[in-house]
């Protein structure tokens, strides 16, 4: 605990000194910072996808120093500091876990949520669903979405009904198709990725990583598929599909 202090303190001052004299440090703003941020919290997640730990390190480093950078310069607007930042959080996990600081008891994980949702209404959200950053990628925030709407009781009795559902918004795309309206047939094909991650969250998974490694293990075959034509002299663009079928079947055994 005393070296990670330690190594915290350390970075404020750094973070101080470069405000003060590096040009680079002192022209950013909160605005020129977020697009960085982004970057560096998508680099996380390459890393996670990766399970590469030396990797995740040096990624929460990078994102320490944004939280510190966006802290400095609230500070320099006299709005907040990095004190105001951990006194914030930490007041809010407490607040939040009323089972573990208080006399609340749960169950299991899903009271958990359901209090979490509960008090943050309490704190002043003005519905259910205002938590839910409008950036977020589309996937990420149907999943976030359904975890939210959960957290107050509206959800399937019984997972396997999921099915059921999904069943239904197929059969109502296939409709849209024959009619050929381009408009609705979008329309139920959101439909149709919604139910989908609704059944993934139901079952415990999590939809954006099982995609993620659904397109890695496309394009490491692909990548296979490639590689072996160019090994027997062809292109793919001279060859037909059940030709590429063949190298694509030879591929997945290499999974």
């Amino acid at each position: 605990m005393k070296k990670a202090l330690k190594e915290f303190e350390r970075l404020l001052q750094i973070m101080d000194e470069l405000r003060d004299k590096c040009p680079w440090d002192k022209k950013q703003t909160i605005e020129t910072l977020r697009k960085l941020t982004i970057e560096e919290t998508y680099e996380l997640a390459d890393a996670i996808m990766n399970n590469d730990l030396q990797e995740i390190k040096k990624e929460l480093g990078d994102l320490m120093l944004h939280i510190v950078f966006y802290s400095k310069i609230g500070e320099e607007k006299e709005a907040f500091n990095i004190s105001d930042v951990l006194s914030s959080i930490n007041e809010k996990l407490i607040h939040r876990h009323p089972h573990i600081f208080g006399d609340v008891k749960v169950n299991n994980d899903e009271d958990v949520k359901r209090n979490w949702e509960a008090l943050k209404l309490k704190e002043g959200k003005k519905t259910v669903l205002s938590g839910v950053p409008t950036s977020l990628p589309a996937l990420i925030k149907a999943n976030r979405i359904q975890e939210k709407v959960r957290g107050v009781g509206f959800d399937w009795d019984e997972k396997e009904q999921i099915w059921d559902k999904v069943e239904e918004e197929l059969n109502e795309l296939k409709i849209e198709i024959k009619k050929g309206d381009i408009k609705k047939i979008e329309a139920e094909f959101g439909d149709v990725l919604f139910s989908i991650i609704n059944a993934a969250r139901l079952y415990q998974v999590e939809p954006e990583n099982a995609l993620e490694k659904t397109n890695r293990k496309f394009i490491k075959r692909f990548n296979f598929l490639e590689e072996k034509t160019i090994k027997i002299g062809r292109s793919l663009h001279d060859m037909n599909l059940d030709e590429m079928n063949k190298i694509w079947e030879e591929a997945k055994k290499h999974d």
